[in-house]
């Protein structure tokens, strides 16, 4: 599910005409990260650069700022989490290129919320936690009371990309306690 979402991220960044894109690791050698930034990578095309960044926020914001310096050509940005989206949001603010830079990042905070309804995020990819732990619940009460199960090998949750476009509606459920 990680490899697919980030795919789906790269595809979406390179559609948007994306040249130069990072990405912030906020944890290298987490699997699942890892998994993200291959996806995203294979769905860009390649050329790909990854930014590992601390998890601090202050050293996270400082390192992606130094980046964007070095790197002044940069237009794309992929944030692997909110530990890296948040503070890199932060550092594009400050460096005055919000919206001159493509932004997306994998999961949801409520930071990443405002920041898609504010128009200074393209995306964020919403893999449906929520879903993971009902569904299974869903597919043994089926299978207790009929003896049914689903027929297929994997049913994916996600990914399902929050924008600025609808990132109002899933605020809203948020604070309901859905999403």
């Amino acid at each position: 599910m990680e490899y697919l979402a980030g795919k789906g991220a790269g595809e979406r960044m390179k559609a948007m005409g994306v040249k130069q894109v990072v990405i912030i690791n906020h944890e290298v050698g987490n699997v699942g990260l890892d998994r993200r930034a291959k996806g995203f990578s294979d769905g860009f095309g390649g050329g790909v650069e990854v930014l590992a960044v601390k998890v601090d926020f202050l050293e996270c914001r400082d390192q992606v700022a130094a980046y964007l310096q070095r790197q002044p050509d940069t237009d794309g940005m992929m944030a692997l989490g909110a530990d890296g989206a948040e503070p890199a949001l932060q550092a594009i603010d400050k460096g005055g290129k919000t919206g001159k830079i493509k932004f997306g990042t994998f999961d949801l905070s409520p930071a990443i919320l405002q920041a898609l309804s504010q128009k200074r995020m393209d995306f964020a990819i919403d893999q449906q936690q929520w879903l993971q732990g009902y569904l299974p619940v869903v597919f043994l009460a089926n299978y207790v009371r009929y003896g049914a199960i689903p027929a297929s090998d994997s049913l994916l949750t996600g990914p399902a990309f929050v924008t600025p476009d609808n990132a109002r509606q899933v605020i809203d459920l948020s604070k309901k306690g859905i999403r």
